[in-house]
């Protein structure tokens, strides 16, 4: 397999990244329904993490078998929820 000299998957994959970021931030800034806001914020929130871990963290790259790939993906989940709520529980301890 030849190596490509320029990455054209991880531009595509930033310039994705800063499209869902936008879309996102127009969200907050327009005024909608919350649950129609939270409906798209999440989407995109979910599209953004599935861009990240294929085209930067190359998930889908591994030439091992399905079953290790499915427990870094999980284990990359159980990082993100843990540093999400602990940051959470941080902020709110000092109340």
């Amino acid at each position: 397999m030849m190596k490509r000299l320029f990455p054209i998957g991880h531009v595509m994959g930033f310039i994705f990244s800063l499209v869902l970021t936008l879309v996102a931030l127009l969200v907050v800034y327009t005024d909608m329904s919350y649950a129609m806001g939270m409906t798209i914020l999440v989407s995109t929130a979910i599209i953004q993490a599935t861009v990240q871990l294929f085209m930067f963290m190359h998930v889908n790259e591994s030439k091992e078998d399905k079953n290790t790939v499915i427990s870094n993906i999980l284990y990359a989940v159980v990082v993100s929820v843990i540093t999400i709520f602990g940051s959470m529980w941080t902020l709110l301890w000092d109340w």
